[in-house]
């Protein structure tokens, strides 16, 4: 698959990145931004599924980093220290952000919410991490990514969300996928 265009050569995806090609891809992502604009990259950083694949991205290095920083300790200590380094980081963002705003400000009902979704993750997290110890980081991540069946399924039964066939399709082919992935032969 070429990634670039242009006099710059072209740099595919099933070769091995050295340092040349990584050069090609820096000068390319570079012309790409000159030529988009500023008003692309904020329309880009403006979209959710900017962030989604964003998130993907960094749910991926979780798995990777989460198996080899879990390898010699207790999977809850794991989690504690996790949890501390992303307390201390959100913590920084919303201050020189200046997102910060009253505590007195937010409803009642937000902090029900936000306390049942933090123990929710916490629970995720112990589970995450255990699995991690045990077991191989691709397959982990992939069963654990059938929360976007379960996150599907409840939407629609608490938030009464509604997706098409098509999108119902998509959800069953992830779990379908997440299972053929998990299937050790």
């Amino acid at each position: 698959m070429d990634i670039s265009q242009g006099g710059y050569g072209t740099v595919r995806l099933d070769q091995t990145v050295n340092a040349h090609a990584l050069q090609k891809i820096m000068v390319w992502a570079h012309d790409m931004d000159t030529w988009a604009g500023e008003d692309a990259m904020k329309a880009l950083m403006g979209s959710w599924q900017f962030w989604a694949l964003a998130s993907a991205g960094f749910a991926a290095l979780t798995a990777i980093f989460g198996k080899i920083g879990v390898s010699q300790i207790n999977s809850d200590f794991a989690t504690l220290i996790r949890t501390a380094i992303i307390l201390v980081v959100i913590a920084v963002i919303v201050w020189a952000t200046g997102q910060a705003q009253p505590l007195d400000s937010v409803p009642g009902k937000t902090y029900v919410f936000l306390a049942l979704s933090g123990l929710a993750t916490g629970g995720s997290w112990i589970c995450y991490y255990r699995a991690l110890k045990m077991g191989d980081a691709a397959r982990v991540a992939t069963i654990d990514k059938l929360s976007v069946v379960l996150v599907a399924i409840f939407a629609a039964i608490f938030l009464k969300e509604q997706l098409s066939w098509l999108n119902w399709l998509g959800v069953c082919l992830i779990g379908a996928g997440a299972v053929l992935v998990a299937y050790k032969v």
